[in-house]
C-alpha cells in the first residue's frame, strides 16, 4: 500500500516514526498502530536491521498500511528500502539524486527541508511532499510563511515536537500531515502502550476536522 492508497482509504496523514525498533517487535507494534488508526509507518535506517523490520512489516501489513523507511541518505539505502518492500522514503535532507532514484523505484518521497532553497531543490527533483524538520522549533508561523511561496499542491508535513497538544495549531497553519517519533514510540515500548498513544494522536487530529 502506498501513502496515497492509505489516505484514500481514510487513514489520517500521520506518520509513525519507529526509530530504534528491532525486527522482534516490529510487527506487533505496527499491528497496534494500525488498530489505532495510524497506517503510515516509518522505520528509520539507523535502527537495528531496518530492512528486516521493513520486510516483515510489509509482509504482514502491506495491504493495510504504507510501510516506509526513514533517514534514507544515499541511493544505496533507497534501493535497499525498495528491495525490502517499502513504499515511501523519508530523508532528513534534500539530496536530488536520492529523491530521483526513489521516485524511479516507484516510492513516494518525503525529503526533509529547513529553508526555501532546500524546499525548491526538492520540488525540482520531483518531490510534491516535504518534511519540515524540526517543526516545533520553527513553529506554526514558519509553516504558514513558507507555504505561501511554495507551488500550489505542495504538501508540508511537520515533524519534530508535534503531537496532540499542538497539532491543531499546525493544522491551522496549513500542514498537510505530521510525523511523530519519540512521543509515540521508544525502543522497548509495549505495543499496547504505543497503541494507546496512537489513539490519542488520531483523536486529536480528527478533532481538528470536527
Amino acid at each position: 500500500m502506498t501513502i496515497e492508497e492509505a489516505l484514500a482509504a481514510g487513514a489520517p496523514p500521520i506518520v509513525a516514526i519507529l526509530r530504534g525498533i528491532g525486527p522482534h517487535e516490529a510487527v506487533a507494534v505496527s499491528e497496534a498502530l494500525v488498530a489505532a488508526g495510524v497506517r503510515l509507518i516509518e522505520v528509520p535506517f539507523n535502527s537495528p536491521d531496518p530492512a528486516v523490520s521493513i520486510a516483515a512489516m510489509a509482509g504482514a501489513l502491506g495491504d493495510r498500511a504504507a510501510i516506509g523507511g526513514g533517514t534514507v541518505t544515499s541511493i544505496e539505502l533507497s534501493e535497499a528500502l525498495a528491495q525490502a518492500g517499502g513504499t515511501f522514503m523519508v530523508s532528513p535532507n534534500v539530496d536530488p539524486a536520492v529523491i530521483r532514484r526513489s521516485l524511479d523505484l516507484g516510492m513516494d518521497v518525503l525529503p526533509g527541508f529547513l529553508t526555501p532553497t532546500e524546499a525548491f531543490a526538492a520540488i525540482g527533483a520531483g518531490a510534491t511532499s516535504l518534511k519540515l524538520f524540526p517543526g516545533s522549533v520553527l513553529g506554526s508561523a514558519y509553516v504558514k510563511a513558507i507555504g505561501e511561496v511554495l507551488p500550489a499542491g505542495t504538501r508540508i508535513w511537520a515533524v519534530g515536537g508535534v503531537g496532540p497538544a499542538n497539532v491543531a495549531e499546525f493544522r491551522k497553519a496549513g500542514v498537510f500531515g505530521i510525523g511523530v517519533g519519540g512521543s509515540l514510540y521508544k525502543p522497548g515500548d509495549e505495543p499496547e502502550a504505543v497503541g494507546a498513544k496512537a489513539r490519542a494522536l488520531v483523536e486529536a487530529w480528527m478533532a481538528c476536522e470536527a
